[in-house]
């Protein structure tokens, strides 16, 4: 994978802060890859969104955790127990105001 720049994160950040479906949509295809088992692109979605919005720090406040745990549990190396992971984007989706919903589909 490849590291992306500052530019590129700012941009996100941006458009994150001005458009409410973009940051819903980016919240939701984090969620995606995640449930679809491609969990490395899943945090690395997640871990742009809270940038993006709340914040580390912010989210440090909410679960009593340090920020540097949640910033390398959402990391490339980082292996979030389920209970901390769905913790996390229960919360996300709360201060969105949206809920997620799985669906099943039949696959070819």
């Amino acid at each position: 994978m490849m590291a992306l720049t500052k530019d590129f994160k700012d941009t996100i950040q941006a458009r994150a802060q001005r458009d409410p479906a973009f940051r819903k949509a980016l919240l939701q295809e984090g969620v995606e890859y995640l449930l679809s088992g491609d969990v490395d692109t899943g945090k690395a979605v997640l871990r742009d969104y809270i940038n993006a919005t709340i914040g580390f720090e912010e989210l440090s406040r909410v679960f009593d955790k340090s920020s540097k745990s949640l910033m390398r549990m959402f990391g490339p190396k980082g292996n979030p127990q389920a209970s901390n992971l769905f913790a996390v984007i229960g919360y996300l989706q709360e201060q969105e105001g949206i809920h997620l919903e799985v669906k099943a589909r039949k696959v070819a």
